[in-house]
């Protein structure tokens, strides 16, 4: 039987791992711990390196000023932590956003599968889908790029 110790344990393995689910089965017992709301983790973290104006994305290309051309910023979402990416909700089920994609804020982009845990990756920025970075079932690192969004 589980113990208020291990809970305790356990419930600060998720805060340390920023994990919104735990889920164990065992021996007759099953224990899941969720949290409600997803805001806390950073799913999709925002710093000024994560957001990058279009005109320097290419290497070599002369800088923009206002005005000039489309100048619309590029908004890197990175992976919030390690684990194995998933494009869809399930094997065989159309992936959640594909190239081209208007997305809104909030809306769920990919799942990231974390020690036997699934976390829902949302979208911080509103825009077009213009590229995705991994393939569905590869492993991601901690701050690997995922996604480019068109937000301008």
């Amino acid at each position: 039987m589980i113990d208020f110790d291990e809970i305790k344990r356990i419930l600060a393995m998720m805060r340390e791992h920023e994990l919104v689910e735990f889920e164990f089965e065992g021996e007759g017992l099953k224990v899941r711990l969720r949290k409600e709301s997803t805001r806390s983790l950073p799913a999709a973290p925002v710093s000024p390196a994560s957001v990058v104006d279009a005109s320097s994305a290419a290497p070599g290309s002369p800088p923009s000023t206002p005005g000039e051309g489309d100048a619309s910023a590029l908004a890197i979402v990175k992976s919030p932590v390690v684990g194995t990416f998933y494009r869809s909700p399930e094997a065989g089920a159309p992936p959640f956003v594909q190239v081209g994609d208007t997305v809104t804020k909030g809306q769920v982009l990919c799942i990231i599968e974390a020690m036997k845990l699934m976390n829902e990756i949302d979208s911080e920025h509103g825009g077009e889908i213009v590229n995705v970075f991994v393939e569905s079932g590869q492993p991601v690192q901690y701050g690997e790029r995922l996604f480019a969004i068109k937000t301008g």
